[in-house]
């Protein structure tokens, strides 16, 4: 890892394993390190927001504390070494190993050394301030009330506690969410794990109006930035009309949530499972849970693959300033060259529409 990467890790782990009942930083600095904070580039002091709520979820997920913590470095603490002491010989293991980009956003990404959970960076204020400030508690509620709900399972959301020369240069993220990684299993080095495919897609609507791939056909946007566009699914999710029907059901209840609170430009993350070599008489999928589910796995129809699924990055509303300015920006280039509305500029209904239709026709039901 980089030296920012190394440090970045560092300060997510510190907080996450140290933090008070509160949230809070466990140490209160003195004036002295409170003045020289602000010249830190990577490393920055974090308090964990409504660490009451996330336990809760954590809890409803039936996560066990000990278990998350774990993920993090925190079974194999010697006792006797200071916290910051004890973190570092946990980071030189690399809890967190770096991902790369996975799109426009600027985020960086981790995931937990047993695959268990991503870490990811949300730099973009209008995207931190709608989730922290509107969407959280209405989050919080639906996902208690539906527990087997679509949208990604946020475990913790980190907050910076001061401002640094780092965060002003874009060097260190100010806010970072954990989430479960619904990859979880695709590095097993078992002889069964490495006969599995994995392949994921992270599908958005393809019929809005994208200008990297549209404006000019393309031409004025470089190969390597039309591929950060949603990818393409190209065959069919083979499903029995029960599981079709939960699955319609699950995705109508999830977007109408979004659509209520103004989300749009969220994705639809899909994990396909099969045999590496389809002719491979061994070959068996994960054993289906007792309770099949789109984050443990759905068999398909004909018994050859396993999927799972997640409502990823619902993070954009709106109803922003910087969304709005987004709108009309597209809307005077609309006057020029009719294209329609951008995902990030639709209306949350016709986004909600859009998506939905998009994922009907991914579906190929067993008759």
């Amino acid at each position: 890892m980089t030296r920012r990467a190394v440090l970045i890790a560092r300060s997510v782990i510190y907080a996450i394993l140290t933090s008070l009942p509160n949230g809070k930083p466990a140490r209160r600095p003195s004036s002295i390190s409170r003045a020289l904070r602000f010249f830190r580039l990577f490393w920055l002091t974090f308090r964990l927001l409504r660490p009451d709520l996330f336990r809760a979820l954590r809890g409803i997920w039936e996560i066990k504390e000990e278990n998350y913590r774990a993920s993090f470095g925190a079974e194999s603490l010697h006792k006797g070494d200071s916290d910051r002491k004890r973190i570092k010989k946990e980071t030189k293991k690399d809890m967190l190993i770096p991902m790369a980009d996975m799109g426009f956003s600027g985020s960086t990404f981790f995931r937990t050394s047993d695959d268990a959970y991503l870490v990811k960076s949300v730099p973009r204020a209008f995207e931190h301030d709608f989730f922290k400030n509107e969407l959280l508690l209405p989050y919080a509620e639906h996902m208690q009330k539906y527990p087997t709900s679509l949208l990604a399972r946020i475990t913790d959301l980190l907050e910076r506690a001061h401002m640094s020369i780092g965060e002003l240069l874009g060097l260190a993220p100010s806010h970072h969410i954990v989430m479960e990684n619904i990859l979880h299993g695709q590095d097993g080095t078992s002889d069964a794990a490495s006969r599995r495919k994995w392949e994921s897609w992270d599908l958005k609507p393809m019929s809005f109006f994208y200008p990297e791939r549209d404006v000019a056909g393309g031409a004025l946007t470089s190969a390597a930035t039309k591929s950060k566009l949603a990818d393409e699914f190209e065959g069919k999710i083979k499903l029995t009309k029960e599981h079709a029907a939960q699955l319609r059901v699950m995705l109508e209840r999830d977007t109408d949530f979004l659509a209520a609170n103004n989300a749009v430009d969220y994705s639809f993350f899909l994990v396909r499972i099969s045999a590496t070599n389809a002719a491979d008489p061994s070959f068996q999928l994960p054993a289906e849970s007792a309770i099949p589910s789109w984050r443990s796995g759905i068999l398909s129809s004909d018994g050859k693959e396993m999927y799972k699924a997640a409502i990823l990055d619902f993070f954009w509303a709106k109803h922003t300033f910087h969304a709005k300015m987004m709108t009309g920006l597209v809307q005077g280039y609309n006057l020029i060259d009719e294209q329609g509305p951008m995902s990030i500029t639709a209306e949350s209904n016709e986004y909600r529409q859009r998506f939905m239709k998009m994922c009907s026709e991914l579906v190929e039901i067993e008759e």
